[in-house]
């Protein structure tokens, strides 16, 4: 696909959750990773796919084609709204590295009419493309699954050296990011995977994270595609069952927080 169409499968305007002040978050589809605890698993197929109206129960599509120039138009609606809280564009997904061209020209247009830029990824991703992207990026929200790269392959799909790398470097580089980590139940939520975590953060200077704790939120949407939920039954979790867990980040300097 040309660098300058994609695939989204939702604009979202009045965002105060992706960033500064109040943003438009476009979210693009596909994903390399399967996080069996996913709240938008429809971000995760690259194409168009049926799922059914969560009110109506009817079939629809998610996902459609856009042009750059489309989103931009649509994003610069409430710039009176950025200007004014110092919000601005970010971009979702799914896995925004999985429409390298498509994101880069989202966001270098959206650079070039003075938008505030910030992106949600994973980080999975060749280490030049990250930062060839991340020059039009003025915040950076991503997360680090799991320290154990076989661990982290076997549950998401993928391994973690990747992810780790450009997490560095956007740390190294000074860069405005949020790092997280989703504590999911019988995968990454012991006080020996927080020690893990926690030494390597030390190891890589790194001295803040933020904790998110599992929850439930995108359960209803695998019913509507037909899918199945590996996480059924499982309880989520609240910082408050997490306050042990956070300290073990605290013991080695590391501000963590929920």
């Amino acid at each position: 696909m040309e660098q300058n169409r994609g695939i989204i499968f939702n604009i979202q305007h009045f965002s105060i959750h992706d960033g500064p002040g109040i943003r438009t978050t476009v979210f693009l589809k596909g994903c390399p990773l399967r996080c069996p605890w996913c709240s938008n698993p429809e971000s995760q197929r690259a194409n168009p796919e049926k799922m059914l109206d969560a009110v109506t129960k009817k079939e629809t599509i998610t996902g459609e084609e856009k042009t750059v120039t489309e989103i931009i138009d649509d994003v610069l609606k409430d710039v009176d709204f950025y200007e004014e809280s110092g919000g601005g564009l970010t971009l979702s997904g799914g896995e925004i590295f999985a429409q390298f061209e498509f994101a880069k020209a989202i966001l270098k247009a959206a650079k070039e009419v003075g938008l505030h830029t910030a992106i949600e990824t994973t980080a999975f991703v060749e280490h030049e493309k990250f930062v060839d992207l991340i020059q039009y990026v003025d915040f950076i929200y991503t997360d680090l699954k799991h320290y154990n790269t076989l661990k982290h392959k076997k549950v998401v799909g993928v391994n973690n050296h990747l992810i780790i790398k450009n997490i560095h470097y956007a740390f190294a580089q000074n860069k405005t990011i949020v790092l997280r980590i989703p504590v999911i139940p019988n995968f990454n939520d012991s006080l020996n995977d927080a020690e893990e975590f926690a030494s390597l953060f030390n190891s890589l200077d790194i001295d803040e994270v933020q904790l998110l704790p599992f929850h439930q939120f995108g359960e209803n949407k695998y019913k509507l595609l037909g899918r199945r939920y590996e996480m059924e039954g499982i309880k989520a979790l609240h910082p408050e069952d997490l306050y042990d867990y956070q300290q073990v980040f605290l013991d080695h300097d590391i501000h963590c927080y929920f």
